[in-house]
């Protein structure tokens, strides 16, 4: 795991380094855009990519974005990375070379 995956940043510091409230951070982990750890006593715990993707959230809303447009682009991506990811496999099983589309 790299040190960016980590969850060991706090939710003072995530305020300071997003520009956002603690009611936006929250807000956006309810709307299930970003995923903190919990400590034994209840705080919320960042990795240094939840800052980022904070950050990225925060710019698409105020850009215009609505979160269901994010979390449906999110989607998608995510379906054709696994898309790419199962033909790169296959290719590299079959030694085939991929094709342009």
């Amino acid at each position: 795991m790299d040190y960016k995956s980590k969850k060991v940043i706090g939710m003072g510091v995530v305020t300071e380094l997003t520009g956002l409230s603690e009611r936006q951070v929250r807000y956006y982990e309810e709307k299930g855009l970003v995923f903190p750890e919990r400590t034994k006593g209840g705080s919320r715990k960042y990795s240094f990519h939840d800052v980022e993707r904070l950050v990225e959230v925060a710019t698409k809303l105020e850009d215009g974005w609505r979160i269901q447009d994010i979390k449906e682009r999110e989607r998608r991506l995510s379906a054709k990375q696994r898309d790419d990811l199962i033909r790169g496999q296959l290719n590299s099983a079959f030694r085939t070379f991929p094709t342009k589309k």
